[in-house]
């Protein structure tokens, strides 16, 4: 009995602990997985999915690999929010940093009247004391403010090429801004005239070196017009201007709706430039065209301030007072007006005094007609010969008493004016200077309108009609880049390059064909151009990149023994990448094996270079031997076997 007593006390005590140990454990397990999923919701708000989390009873264990120390920290201080930093056990690992990137290298050379500054990072070892020492030799001693820095890491690719290029294109600029970066050139700068900018534009974009990618924003500077002139004619023939200034593009536009209004057809322009009188030139040019129009024929002419409106012979007395009062009245306040009816002619024209002097194409010049006196007649006579030469004038003119007070200086303007035409005619009378004729510049009516109106004054009347030639091409110059890669198509048409089984030798029978491309090379002029050498698709793909690669510069090497010069010429393989036919027949293998030249054209001021030209410098790397190239496994080292 008594030990029964005993066990039921003990029995119960262990049930009771036993218990109390079960119910511990699910409430460790429970505080573990609430602890886990409260910390995982909070790394994963922050975008820490890469981060595990493992609870111990009170402790919370982080393990992952976190990409910085910034990101670790950052992931404890998260966890931090959820349970007592004291309970956080770090696990995680950080991966070795690497080695700081090179940074980007980038120069600025500045130049105007009073020197070059440079100033930039660039890298050790490219020969910062020589490039100051071509800076100075270009803008003379204590002309230079260097303020360069340099690194010292390795040259990148691009950045010798890129800055002897920018050293060479400013001996060019005297006014410019350059901008270098590896592979990259950006050229900001000011030019003469319009004709000056074009040079430069194509003289910089051909000295380039292959792979460069080159911006350019030249601009040129508004001329200056004197005197500033406008004249505008409506005839029989429609409506057309002599000249046209303007200040702005809409003075410019304002303009030419004006005249358009008036009946002007086809295409027109006006000259932008500095020196208009007034802010309200195109109001009175507005105001000066529709008086024209309403007369209906006739010319205005506006020579600064001064404006001429000479009706056309029979408009009549009532139209023309009304339309010159109403233009008068309408005009800015700075603006002059001079009106002219002509008078219908009373006197015979065999007795108008009149003075001829013709231009033929082959610069031959006759004077005829009345001069007032013999020293002038020697004056004209000798002005015509410095204009001219001196064996081309012949002159018949004679003597004649009473002529105007003002001819001599009409009968030296319409000389000069002359001057400015290829082949014409010039006629002066009391009442009007006419020249006709051909000029190569587009420009020359509106010089020639500026000249007269300076020399007769504004109140003359004069009439032109000179028509515009394209120039001759020079005999010697080059054919156009476009035409010179079609033509060294041609040259491949009937025979292309051919090579040695498995090599980069040129075969003996492919030596006319050579000869025929050196010779439209040598007619090109400077072009850039890359010579690519492309392969079928039989073995291995590296093998027949460098076997393309060998063969381009075989041609490359050909070149120059032919004394082409080829310092714009890259050779580029492509290996098997660029087929033009079949590689399962023979004859598309065939035509995939060929050398071809195309012509790498330079990026414009807003145009993205083409990602492959900036590895084209990198394509002049010496080519591999025969034997090398031979070790290819292309349809081409396949015959050498057989």
């Amino acid at each position: 009995m008594r030990l029964s007593k005993l066990f039921i006390p003990v029995l119960a005590f262990a049930s009771a602990a036993g218990l109390s140990l079960v119910a511990a454990g699910f409430a460790v397990t429970a505080v573990e997985r609430g602890t886990e999923t409260e910390v995982r919701r909070a790394l994963d708000a922050r975008g820490y999915t890469w981060a595990e989390v493992t609870a111990d009873g009170l402790q919370v264990l982080l393990e992952g690999t976190a990409p910085d120390e910034a990101t670790r920290f950052s992931v404890k201080s998260t966890v931090g929010t959820v349970v007592d930093a004291a309970r956080i056990l770090d696990g995680m690992e950080v991966p070795p940093a690497d080695g700081l990137a090179p940074p980007r290298f980038s120069a600025e050379i500045l130049r105007n009247d009073g020197g070059i500054s440079i100033i930039g990072l660039i890298p050790a070892g490219s020969g910062r004391s020589t490039l100051v020492s071509q800076l100075v030799d270009l803008a003379g001693p204590d002309s230079v403010a260097d303020l360069l820095e340099v690194a010292k890491y390795d040259i990148p690719d691009g950045w010798t090429e890129a800055m002897d290029y920018a050293v060479e294109a400013l001996k060019l600029l005297p006014r410019a801004k350059i901008s270098v970066a590896a592979g990259e050139v950006s050229i900001t700068a000011i030019s003469g005239s319009e004709e000056a900018k074009a040079r430069l534009e194509e003289q910089l974009g051909r000295n380039a070196p292959p792979g460069l990618r080159l911006a350019l924003d030249i601009a040129a500077p508004r001329p200056v017009i004197t005197p500033f002139t406008l004249r505008f004619l409506l005839d029989e023939d429609g409506a057309s201007f002599n000249a046209c200034s303007a200040e702005s593009e809409e003075s410019r536009d304002r303009i030419l709706a004006a005249a358009r209004k008036a009946g002007l057809t086809g295409n027109a322009d006006c000259v932008i430039g500095m020196g208009v009188p007034s802010p309200n030139w195109a109001r009175a040019a507005e105001l000066s065209i529709g008086a024209l129009a309403e007369l209906g024929a006739g010319s205005v002419t506006i020579a600064n301030a001064d404006i001429t409106l000479a009706a056309a012979e029979g408009t009549p007395n009532a139209r023309f007072d009304h339309v010159v009062g109403e233009l008068e009245s309408a005009l800015p306040r700075v603006f002059a007006l001079h009106a002219v009816l002509p008078v219908p002619e009373a006197q015979d024209a065999d007795g108008v005094p009149e003075f001829t002097a013709t231009l033929s194409p082959e610069g031959q010049v006759q004077l005829r007609g009345r001069l007032s006196d013999a020293a002038l007649r020697q004056v004209v006579d000798s002005y015509a010969r410095a204009r001219f030469g001196s064996a081309k004038v012949h002159s018949a003119a004679r003597v004649v008493a009473d002529l105007p007070a003002d001819w001599p200086v009409r009968v030296l303007a319409g000389l000069e004016a002359l001057s400015y035409l290829q082949r014409g005619a010039v006629t002066v009378t009391p009442e009007n200077l006419e020249l006709r004729g051909m000029s190569f510049r587009k420009d020359a009516p509106a010089e020639i309108a500026r000249f007269l109106s300076a020399k007769l004054g504004e109140a003359e009347t004069y009439d032109l009609d000179i028509s515009y030639e394209e120039p001759p091409a020079p005999k010697d110059q080059p054919i156009p880049p476009e035409l010179c890669e079609a033509q060294l198509v041609s040259a491949q048409s009937e025979t292309k390059i051919t090579f040695e089984p498995g090599s980069a030798t040129i075969a003996a029978d492919s030596a006319a064909t050579m000869d025929r491309i050196a010779e439209v090379l040598a007619r090109c002029g400077p072009v850039r151009l890359e010579i690519q050498g492309h392969t079928d698709s039989q073995g291995r793909e590296t093998m027949n990149q460098n076997l393309s690669q060998a063969r381009a510069q075989s041609v490359l090497n050909e070149l120059r023994a032919r004394r082409i010069v080829t310092s714009t010429f890259t050779a580029k393989g492509y290996g098997e990448s660029n087929p033009i036919a079949d590689n399962g027949t023979e004859e598309g293998r065939e035509a995939n094996r060929r050398i071809e030249f195309k012509l790498i054209q330079p990026t414009g001021p807003q145009a993205e270079a083409d990602d492959e030209q900036s590895e084209d410098a990198e394509a002049q790397e010496a080519p591999e031997t025969d034997e090398e190239a031979a070790d290819g496994t292309s349809e081409d080292a396949q015959e050498t076997s057989e």
